[in-house]
């Protein structure tokens, strides 16, 4: 079984997410120890909150670093909703900087009529990395769920996995760049789809195991 290390920060939703990688056939071992990173097969950082309690809470057990060369390794990590953003340099929802592993922004959504902020319940994926392993024995415009009021805007167009539009704002809600992979939904309120993307996360672990 994969050992799947669950950073625990005081800003996630742990207990969801480990049971959606138990479904899908991985051994999570939610942890605050920083140790715990090097000892597991792959990392997930999951988060629910704001954004500089979430990298204040992160440096201030240690973690900072750690993730860094998880990445850094080739190990297998997924960050999912809050755990995106901070991986981004800076947010427009506090003055803290981020961990800086993907060049670029957090941002809010502009109001506009007709639309509610935060976007909150099922959206439709448009697929702009369609062969990313984080995607397969998905439709071809799954539905997810989100709930967020900011959202990521990569300097570099080509790491963005996935899209959807809110109102008349097209924004990114996936990125994946080798090992690197992270949503702004939540996986493990998707129903189906959000188990087959925790599945194929797993078994990239596994295959990353195996080499």
């Amino acid at each position: 079984m994969a050992v799947i290390a669950v950073v625990d920060y005081d800003m996630g939703n742990l207990h969801s997410v480990c049971k959606g990688l138990e479904k899908a056939g991985a051994t999570p071992k939610i942890t605050d120890s920083p140790k715990d990173l090097d000892k597991a097969d792959a990392v997930v950082l999951p988060g629910v909150g704001a954004f500089d309690p979430a990298v204040q809470h992160l440096r201030a057990r240690g973690f900072e670093k750690p993730i860094k060369e998880a990445i850094a390794s080739g190990k297998p990590f997924l960050g999912i909703c809050l755990g995106l953003q901070i991986l981004f340099e800076s947010s427009a929802e506090g003055t803290e900087s981020g961990l800086g592993i993907i060049k670029g922004t957090v941002r809010r959504f502009r109001p506009e009529p007709g639309i509610a902020i935060p976007h909150m319940g099922w959206n439709q994926l448009q697929l702009t990395q369609p062969k990313s392993h984080l995607w397969e024995y998905l439709p071809s415009q799954p539905w997810v769920y989100f709930v967020h009021s900011y959202y990521v805007e990569p300097q570099d167009s080509q790491v963005c996995a996935a899209t959807i539009t809110h109102g008349h704002q097209t924004i990114t809600a996936a990125i994946a760049r080798d090992n690197l992979v992270a949503v702004q939904f939540h996986p493990e309120k998707s129903s189906n789809i959000g188990l087959q993307i925790l599945s194929n996360f797993v078994s990239q672990v596994w295959t990353t195991v195996a080499a």
